[in-house]
């Protein structure tokens, strides 16, 4: 993922601090002209839940992804060592990562108990430690300590585990890669995340950058199976002539120069191994942004083209020390706005150094799932509703659009023995059923107004009621 503008204390065991996101919204989509990429692309805004895992040598000090050893102005390290020093620190810890008791199963299961039912997999963020048996380069987790252990082709079995609980499978790919040689030249210094060298002086090395980065995408779509997504990170990395006032609001140096890496090669061949594909290049806006990714937030509005928010459930994307996990009932009331305003929700987890998901992770899906799986029909397989809204109650509807779907976020200060909402009427004489229960609930209309009573006996502080409504 990517930070904007904020600065932190990066220290060894203290507490994470997120990124703080400009909130520009570009309204710029392109849909896919390809009728099997259309076909995907309505599959997957079917699923509306899924789970992103960042996973690499950061998570062996438990620091944020690959930041530290971009030479930034927000960014803090250690005073006590140099620059240079500390990147041979964090690319080091390559000969550190061994992660005995990795166990994507447990992921899997976890992810499943939540109600998830995609998954992105971080294959290789900005430092260029490759979770998957890359032969574009050494550096990579089935080149080092864990080299022996049967399932060292960490990203094989991570797809595997998920593929077997029905998941859709996407592989996260960052576009820089800031530890080779063909992006960050140790002839120069390496300055902030852009490629640290002209491009236009070195045209044979910038050309042997974009034929590592389309060998290493090709190895991902031709040797791990079924692959329905390819979420690319770095929105940085892309033609000079796409750079818009979104990227300009990053704060970001922008070089002189076009870091093109040639996306209409990317594509096709991905395209050729992996047919009706989705390619997510995060922030460059076009044929191969199939859906936008706003980060650690939702929209002010509804947006009526394909979108997810990625969010984490602590305050990190990997893991991190002493992390604060958010509450599942923030989580589900998170969930059900993204969907109302026509999202999804790609919820951020990070496994331990050793492989595993903390149990506190476990419990927290465990307790969401609680929830999703008693009133998914309001969530999953539904679209938008022009009236999306009515103070804490939020409408989808289902695909053929006979169905309402009524959302009412409780108060957590108080119970209630009636939800009352504006708009989405029911036909006279129809039912709504509680999800909750599966049985109807008595309800009048008074005015503008649907008035529904509440059955007693419900359990206390439930994050949300959902109602089936029959409109038509």
């Amino acid at each position: 993922m990517k930070p904007f503008l904020f600065c932190f204390a990066l220290m060894l065991g203290a507490p994470f601090l997120n990124a703080q996101h400009t909130h520009f919204q570009s309204s710029e989509y392109h849909y896919p002209t390809d009728p099997l990429v259309r076909e995907k692309l309505d599959q997957w805004q079917d699923r509306k839940f899924g789970m992103i895992i960042h996973w690499g040598i950061y998570a062996v000090p438990g620091i944020i992804e690959s930041w530290s050893i971009c030479n930034e102005d927000w960014i803090g390290r250690d005073s006590t060592t140099t620059y240079e020093k500390h990147k041979r620190w964090y690319f080091d810890l390559a000969n550190q990562f061994n992660p005995v008791k990795f166990d994507p199963d447990q992921w899997a299961k976890a992810a499943k108990s939540a109600g998830m039912n995609y998954l992105v997999f971080t294959t290789k963020h900005h430092d260029g430690f490759c979770m998957f048996d890359s032969r574009q380069t050494d550096y990579s987790i089935a080149k080092g300590p864990f080299r022996n252990h049967p399932k060292a082709d960490v990203a094989k079995y991570v797809f595997e585990a998920f593929r077997n609980q029905g998941f859709l499978i996407g592989a996260y790919f960052s576009k820089p890669d800031w530890h080779t040689q063909y992006y960050w030249w140790d002839k120069y210094a390496t300055g902030d995340r852009n490629v640290n060298y002209d491009i236009r002086k070195n045209p044979w090395r910038w050309n042997k950058f974009k034929e590592f980065t389309c060998n290493q995408i090709g190895e991902l779509m031709q040797n791990y199976g079924k692959i329905d997504i390819l979420w690319l990170d770095g929105g940085w990395v892309r033609p000079l002539d796409s750079v818009t006032d979104e990227v300009r609001s990053w704060g970001a140096r922008i070089p002189e120069w076009s870091q093109d890496i040639d996306m209409p090669r990317i594509a096709a061949m991905a395209r050729s191994h992996q047919p009706g594909l989705l390619i997510v290049d995060r922030t460059v806006h076009g044929p191969y942004e199939n859906y936008q990714t706003p980060e650690q937030r939702i929209p002010e509005q509804q947006l009526d083209y394909p979108w997810e928010s990625c969010m984490t459930l602590g305050h990190a994307w990997g893991f991190a020390k002493k992390e604060r996990l958010k509450p599942a009932d923030r989580v589900i009331r998170s969930l059900i706005e993204i969907v109302a305003k026509g999202g999804s929700l790609l919820l951020g987890v990070g496994p331990t150094p050793e492989g595993l998901l903390t149990d506190e992770a476990v419990q927290r899906l465990q307790e969401i799932g609680q929830w999703t799986a008693l009133n998914g029909k309001a969530i999953y397989g539904t679209r938008i509703t022009k009236h999306y809204h009515d103070g804490n109650t939020w409408f989808t509807q289902s695909k053929d659009g006979k169905k309402i779907y009524a959302i009412y976020c409780a108060d957590e200060q108080k119970s209630t023995a009636t939800v009352e909402w504006k708009g989405n009427e029911p036909l006279k004489g129809s039912k709504i059923i509680l999800l909750h229960t599966g049985k109807s609930v008595k309800w009048k209309k008074t005015g503008d107004k649907t008035i529904v009573e509440i059955p007693k006996g419900l359990p206390a502080n439930l994050p949300a009621l959902a109602f089936e409504v029959v409109v038509q």
